[in-house]
C-alpha cells in the first residue's frame, strides 16, 4: 500500500472522494432509517420527521444545511437531531481513513465497503437486523471486486463465502438449540458470508477473533460507565462484524 502523506498528493480522484463522501453519508442516512420499515428510498422526497414538509435543494447540502439550521428544521423549528449529521461525518472518516491507509485508485473501493458495512452496523444497532437487502449484494459485491482484481482468488474466496455462511449458520443453531434462544440472527450469518467473499476463507478466523475482542471491549466500556451487563444481556454483533472486516481489509491479517 502507498497511502497519501500530504494534502497536495490528493488529486482530482481523492478530493472527489472526500466531497463525495457527506452526500453518500446523507443517502446513507435515508437508507438506515427507511430501508428496515419498507419506506421508499430513492423516489421519496426527504422531509422533516415532525411536520413533514419537504425539504428544499438548500435545505439538503450535508452537514452545511444542518449547521447553518442550528440542528432544526425551518419549517416547524424542531429539533432535527444529530443523526443525520453523525452519519454523514462517520461516511466522511471512513473516506479519510482510506486515504490515510491506500493509494487514491483503491480507496475507493475500501470506502465502498465501508459505507456498506456502515450501513449495516448503524442498521443493527438501530433495529437489530441485518436486512438481506444489504447483506447479500455485499457477498456478490466481494466476488465481483475479487473477479476485477484478483480473479487467481475467486476460487478461495467463494469457498470462503460458503464457510462463512455455513460456520455462523451451525453455531446459532447449536446456540437455539443448546439454550432455548436466538444468540446468533441468520443476518449475521450472511454478514459472516460477505467476509469470506471480501477476505476470503482463511481470513474468517481472524474477523470472528477481532470481531470478538471488540464486543468484549465494548461490553467492559458499557460496565465502566454504569451499563448493567447480565448473563442475558446481548449486544448487536453486526457492528463488530462489520468493523473487523473493514479492518482487516485496510490492514490485511494480524500478525499472529
Amino acid at each position: 500500500m502507498a497511502p497519501i502523506e500530504t494534502w497536495r498528493e490528493l488529486g482530482a480522484a481523492g478530493w472527489g472522494l472526500i466531497l463525495a463522501a457527506p452526500v453518500i453519508g446523507s443517502f446513507l442516512g435515508v437508507l438506515i432509517r427507511r430501508l428496515p420499515e419498507g419506506r421508499p428510498i430513492v423516489w421519496a422526497r426527504s422531509g422533516c420527521e415532525h411536520c413533514g414538509a419537504g425539504l428544499r435543494p438548500a435545505e439538503l447540502v450535508p452537514l452545511v444545511s444542518w449547521a447553518l439550521a442550528r440542528g432544526r428544521c425551518g419549517h416547524c423549528g424542531r429539533s432535527i437531531g444529530w443523526f443525520y449529521p453523525a452519519v454523514e461525518l462517520a461516511a466522511l472518516a471512513v473516506a479519510l481513513i482510506a486515504l490515510a491507509v491506500d493509494e487514491v485508485e483503491a480507496a475507493w473501493l475500501d470506502c465502498l465497503l465501508g459505507w456498506w458495512l456502515l450501513a449495516l452496523a448503524w442498521i443493527d444497532i438501530r433495529r437489530w437486523i441485518l436486512p438481506d437487502a444489504l447483506t447479500l449484494p455485499l457477498i456478490v459485491a466481494g466476488l465481483l471486486a475479487a473477479l476485477a482484481t484478483e480473479p487467481d482468488a475467486l476460487v478461495e474466496r467463494a469457498l470462503g463465502a460458503a464457510l462463512g455462511y455455513v460456520a455462523l449458520w451451525t453455531v446459532a443453531w447449536l446456540y437455539r438449540r443448546l439454550r432455548g434462544r436466538e444468540g446468533l440472527g441468520q443476518g449475521d450469518a450472511k454478514l459472516f458470508a460477505a467476509a469470506g467473499a471480501w477476505l476470503g476463507a482463511l481470513a474468517l478466523p481472524q474477523v470472528i477473533l477481532v470481531a470478538a475482542i471488540a464486543a468484549l471491549l465494548t461490553a467492559a466500556a458499557l460496565r465502566l460507565y454504569g451499563t448493567e451487563i447480565r448473563a442475558h444481556s446481548a449486544l448487536p454483533f453486526g457492528p463488530f462484524l462489520a468493523l473487523a472486516i473493514w479492518a482487516l481489509w485496510l490492514f490485511g491479517p494480524l500478525p499472529l
